[in-house]
């Protein structure tokens, strides 16, 4: 049911008042440009703790965290002291065949928190580059090791990891590539973890259904021959499609695949990691372990641009020896500014135990959220942590999701620019099936899950009058 402008990042049916900013020469990111021919485009002007403000000083419930990344809140003083610190003692240097201070200390710091022998970090500037590391250095290693012919990957149906050429190859959003084709060779797909959905056949039993889906992996490895595959990429949630949890056991039998065939286990931790669940990584919070981790986003708090794979002893060994060089990199892939912030911001990480106030509200959370439940037009409330999916359907019981032209009209046309209207930013999307997105900063509570909820509430009982 998807077309090319059916991710509703943008809030294209709400109007702001007058004033603010022209943004005329602006072109923004998953955005119909034509929804501002002729009115202005929403602007945030500055943010507190968990709310935002517009140029007309309108507050906004933060209900996305930015873009799944202000795990720290708004207006953190110490994160921008510490870029200004550094960019007053070095502002920019490569780490091409060099070194500095903030990136050694932050690698260092990184490996100590990953899983296992993560203990190789190549940082780049966001999380589709991480995810494009991952993919070269995995294709690298096999040649590395005499196994050339490995190179292709497997990644699940509606999974988002990035918009390059080859994270876009990777990606199962197929709206999202029509227009940049032909990608990437050797991207291949395989069944998400939407227990909601599931085949009628293990519709009843979660477990069943995580191991049926895991098993479609061995199923694509076997069909494209195992001597071609190199990795497999997966989220621990996944969040295109609605914020998918693994189901019990789908990890434990993901890995003896990988290891049964010699494929490496990609975990992308984009949004993931970095307390949204609660743990440090989500692989930390499903207990299995991968041979790359791929992070952005909360690594920074989004105060400045960083990205990161941390890879495993066993996959950097044949990168260590003669004249091998992995040639691949980016200009801004370990600022000296960008981590002397992610070093302030996982300092005040431990100073305010952020993955211990997600522990000891995650289930409050959800627990708001499900009263939802009672709203006809709420099918499913799925996620974990600090991140949460609350799928739309028009009959509960047949779980029947909208029709195209309902999903332009209800959810596009509605839903979205409605919940900004009312003070909630958070996303409507239907990339799969039609969902509201929630993951609010980690430092949030009892209290910002009650106004989201009566948010969510008042817009979804209106939402259902249009269909």
């Amino acid at each position: 049911m998807s077309s090319p402008n059916t991710v509703l990042d943008d809030t294209s049916s709400f109007v702001p008042q007058e004033g603010g900013q022209d943004a005329g020469h602006l072109w923004m990111h998953f955005t119909r440009m034509s929804s501002y021919a002729d009115k202005p485009v929403p602007v945030i002007e500055r943010g507190e703790g968990a709310y935002i403000y517009d140029s007309n000083g309108k507050r906004y419930l933060d209900g996305l965290s930015g873009l799944f990344t202000v795990q720290a809140g708004h207006g953190r003083a110490e994160l921008a002291d510490a870029a200004a610190a550094q960019a007053r003692k070095l502002a920019y240097f490569p780490i091409w065949s060099y070194a500095h201070p903030t990136a050694i200390e932050l690698a260092d710091r990184l490996a100590a928190l990953a899983p296992g022998d993560l203990n190789r970090v190549f940082f780049s500037s966001g999380g589709g580059e991480s995810v494009e590391t991952a993919w070269k250095v995995a294709k690298q290693y096999f040649k590395l090791t005499g196994k050339p012919g490995k190179h292709k990957v497997l990644s699940r149906a509606i999974a988002y990891h990035g918009t390059t050429q080859g994270a876009l190859s990777i990606t199962g959003v197929p709206p999202f590539k029509q227009a940049f084709e032909p990608l990437v060779p050797g991207s291949v797909r395989i069944p998400n973890t939407n227990f909601y959905r599931a085949p009628y056949f293990v519709a009843d039993d979660e477990k069943a259904f995580g191991l049926w889906a895991a098993d479609r992996a061995e199923e694509a490895i076997l069909a494209e021959g195992p001597d071609t595959v190199a990795a497999v990429f997966v989220e621990p949630v996944q969040n295109a499609g609605g914020c998918f949890p693994p189901p019990p056991g789908y990890f434990d039998r993901l890995r003896e695949i990988c290891d049964r065939y010699d494929v490496l286990l990609v975990s992308d931790e984009t949004i993931c990691a970095y307390g949204r669940l609660g743990t440090m990584f989500g692989a930390d919070k499903y207990g299995y372990q991968p041979d790359i981790i791929t992070t952005a986003k909360g690594l920074t708090s989004g105060y400045a641009p960083l990205g990161a794979a941390i890879i495993s002893d066993r996959i950097f060994e044949p990168f260590a020896h003669g004249d091998t060089i992995f040639a691949h990199g980016y200009t801004f892939g370990g600022h000296p500014v960008s981590c002397a912030v992610a070093l302030a911001n996982l300092d005040l990480f431990d100073r305010e135990d952020l993955l211990g106030n997600v522990r000891r509200n995650e289930n409050l959370f959800r627990s708001t959220l499900e009263r939802l439940h009672d709203l006809p037009i709420v099918g499913d409330v799925r996620g974990d942590g600090y991140f949460y999916g609350i799928e739309l359907v028009k009959d509960k019981k047949t779980k029947a999701t909208f029709s195209p032209e309902e999903s332009e009209r209800v959810l596009r046309g509605f839903v979205s620019g409605a919940l900004f209207e009312a003070g909630l930013y958070c996303r409507a999307d239907d990339r799969g099936d039609p969902v509201v997105q929630v993951a609010p900063p980690l430092t949030c509570g009892q209290a910002e899950f009650d106004e989201m909820e009566q948010m969510l509430r008042s817009v979804l009982t209106r939402a259902w009058d249009q269909i």
